[in-house]
């Protein structure tokens, strides 16, 4: 299961990571479940690079990056409960004190700009790159709170839905015009619902037997 790719089909990537776990078929699987998962998932995101994520993986011991994936899975439920909590009806500044751990941990970040080569294709020759010290394996935490600050400070929490799949636990924000996305996926959970819906009109239209006199 830990072969599946992760999940981003919430149209957020704030809401991608908080669907790195998820039932995708019939057993539970959590992207997240160890230091590893994590590197895997962030290259899967595309919010750390690749030379960035060996160059973490070469640092830092597997114990190591096993914590950090431990306190990712926490920030991701502690911001689950957040989004539960307010999703359906735009923010309002009575919020903001519950943002604090947020801001907590983006306070730790040691950003930097450099100039680097511009792509070849540019017109350029130079570019100023933004790119941060990673002293810790907890840096790997950084680039999913960036995501999630500009998700609280950018998104209408209006537009955020919970799949209407009776068993599924994904969230996506409905960007869709008239709001009228209902499902995680049509090929996930609109087709599960279609086929019961005609199940179920094959049941009523299938005619009684008649019960036998005595």
């Amino acid at each position: 299961m830990q072969n599946l790719p992760a999940l981003f089909i919430a149209d957020a990537p704030a809401l991608d990571f908080l669907n790195s776990v998820a039932t995708p078929v019939d057993a539970a699987v959590d992207w997240l479940d160890d230091g590893e998962g994590l590197l895997r998932w962030l290259h899967q995101s595309r919010l750390v690079t690749d030379p960035a994520l060996e160059q973490m993986r070469s640092r830092f011991s597997r114990a190591d990056l096993d914590k950090a994936a431990e306190k990712a899975r926490d920030l991701r439920e502690w911001f689950r409960e957040f989004v539960q909590r307010y999703r359906g009806r735009p923010l309002s500044r009575d919020s903001f004190k519950k943002l604090e751990r947020l801001n907590l941990v983006l306070e730790r970040d040691a950003s930097f700009t450099q100039i680097a080569p511009a792509p070849a294709k540019g017109g350029n020759v130079f570019e100023l790159k933004a790119l941060r010290h990673r002293r810790t394996p907890e840096a790997l935490l950084l680039p999913i709170a960036e995501i999630l600050a500009r998700f609280v400070c950018d998104e209408d929490f209006a537009d955020v839905k919970a799949c209407e799949g009776p068993t599924c636990t994904l969230l996506f924000a409905d960007h869709t015009r008239g709001r009228v996305r209902r499902w995680c996926s049509m090929a996930i959970c609109g087709n599960r619902a279609k086929q019961a819906a005609h199940r179920q009109r094959v049941r009523a239209d299938r005619p009684r037997r008649e019960v036998p006199e005595d």
